[in-house]
């Protein structure tokens, strides 16, 4: 009898055992501050980004992907734990994700596949900050991070250190992401004994966009086209929404932009940086193409939110606007069919419940996301939730296939829809005729709202500002 049982536990041991070993494997791929504009969204008609674009068509591309929050600590806390700011209180720049009671109490992505016996890795930007060292065990570093730096400023001569543009350093051998995608290459060469999950974390298009020459090169400055704008495209808007993406913000202003003759400039720049982070990505994936799990590895690729660059007068994130919250998303998985475009509205945290289905591992019900699997399959099959992005309690964007609807703290709404207003020019709040769609919108909203954690950072002091505002 205990031959038989010793017999029948060493059956049920090789055949999980098994099973694990022929789990998918994960690469994840982060870029910090990428709107549309690459090529296979369009959202630039400059841009040229063949790497993405071939990653696109191996998978699916979505093109109605939002963050849930418009900054990168919320909006990495959030995808990594699959937990809204409304749940976890991480709305701004800091606290950690320990800080946040609810996230601490359940596993974050790469714990879960620690847990799971995935040999995991990272390297460069997932986490925010020193983060990444607390999450990933074998961490190879930030490599600089935002860098090179320099003393002086190129372009813009005030205000952060950060918040500057222009063609340094003379080879992309200097550049932090070139540094993370040779670790990252590196690193992907050792891997493959045992189901792997390996995240690389690039930082440009983040500030300051600096990048070398020849990335400058591929878009002449007397060339460059600039963004769509409105003249008076804040009229139709209330004070409160004004306030919530201007005051105690460090980034400058349109106005500054125009009459310093920066703009084109500084268009450039992000240009440059994101046809450069897009050839550090093609490192990445010339490197799983000539690695044997090549045809058993899940390719996740995010940005942790979107980006302005002069429309509704203001640049950087931290808006409810269609710029600042879409995010580029591809999934590509074996098994799967590629080339699919879908327009269904899907989240970040999304992103955590997809992957531990297409692992075949046990759905977490921490989970606040859904699995886009339905998706993958088939990009047109029915979806019947919306994408949810907060900045700050009681200031939520709900987007929907077709409209985009705004509820700000003092009752103050926007509604735009982007089958006749994709640049979001027009308000429809005030037409009564979408009343009914904008309380179909409004039952997405949160019913609560965590305490905001944290203090200090400009998220932070927006907010309150905005607040002190209104209550004038």
């Amino acid at each position: 009898m205990n031959c038989k049982k010793l017999l029948l536990s060493l059956l049920i041991f090789c055949t999980a055992t098994i099973h694990a070993a022929e789990r998918p494997n994960v690469l994840m791929l982060a870029i910090d501050d990428l709107n549309d504009w690459i090529g296979c969204l369009g959202g630039h008609p400059q841009a040229i980004t063949p790497n993405l674009d071939r990653l696109a068509a191996r998978g699916v591309l979505f093109t109605n992907a939002h963050c849930q929050s418009p900054v990168c600590n919320p909006s990495r806390a959030s995808l990594m734990s699959s937990t809204y700011p409304e749940t976890s209180g991480i709305y701004f720049l800091t606290p950690e994700p320990a800080d946040s009671t609810v996230i601490a109490s359940q596993k974050t992505i790469p714990e879960r596949f620690e847990a799971e016996s995935y040999e995991v890795s990272a390297v460069g930007k997932l986490f925010h900050g020193r983060q990444n060292k607390t999450y990933f065990k074998d961490y190879g570093g930030n490599m600089g991070g935002a860098g090179p730096r320099r003393k002086e400023k190129m372009s813009m001569p005030f205000g952060h250190p950060l918040w500057d543009w222009g063609a340094i350093p003379e080879g992309n051998e200097y550049m932090p992401d070139t540094k993370v995608a040779d670790w990252g290459v590196e690193k992907l060469k050792t891997l493959g004994g045992r189901p792997f999950f390996l995240g690389v974390g690039f930082s440009r298009p983040h500030v300051p966009l600096y990048a070398p020459q020849e990335w400058f090169d591929m878009y002449p400055l007397d060339k460059i086209q600039l963004p769509k704008v409105q003249e008076n495209d804040l009229d139709d808007l209330s004070e409160y929404g004004i306030n919530i993406t201007r005051l105690e913000h460090i980034a400058p202003t349109q106005k500054w932009m125009v009459e310093h003759n920066e703009w084109a400039h500084a268009v450039q720049s992000y240009l440059a940086c994101v046809s450069f982070v897009d050839s550090r990505v093609g490192m990445m994936l010339d490197a799983l193409d000539n690695h044997p799990a090549k045809d058993n590895t899940i390719i996740v690729l995010f940005s942790d939110h979107g980006w302005h660059l002069g429309e509704k007068e203001r640049w950087a994130k931290r808006s409810l606007w269609e710029d600042s919250t879409r995010v580029p998303m591809m999934i590509i998985a074996p098994g799967m069919k590629g080339g699919q475009v879908c327009n269904k509205p899907v989240q970040l945290l999304d992103i955590y419940p997809t992957l531990l289905e297409l692992t075949g591992l046990k759905a977490d019900p921490a989970n606040e996301g859904h699995s886009l699997r339905p998706l993958l399959e088939n990009a047109k099959a029915d979806w019947p939730h919306m994408a949810r992005c907060a900045w700050g309690p009681g200031n939520v964007a709900i987007c929907s296939e077709r409209y985009r609807y705004i509820h700000y703290n003092d009752g103050s709404e926007e509604f735009y829809d982007h089958r006749d207003d994709p640049n979001e020019w027009t308000n429809l709040a005030g037409n009564p005729e979408y009343r009914d769609l904008m309380k179909t919108h409004a039952t997405h909203l949160p019913k609560t709202y965590a305490k905001i954690l944290g203090e200090g950072s400009y998220g932070h002091l927006s907010y309150a500002a905005t607040e002190a505002a209104r209550k004038k």
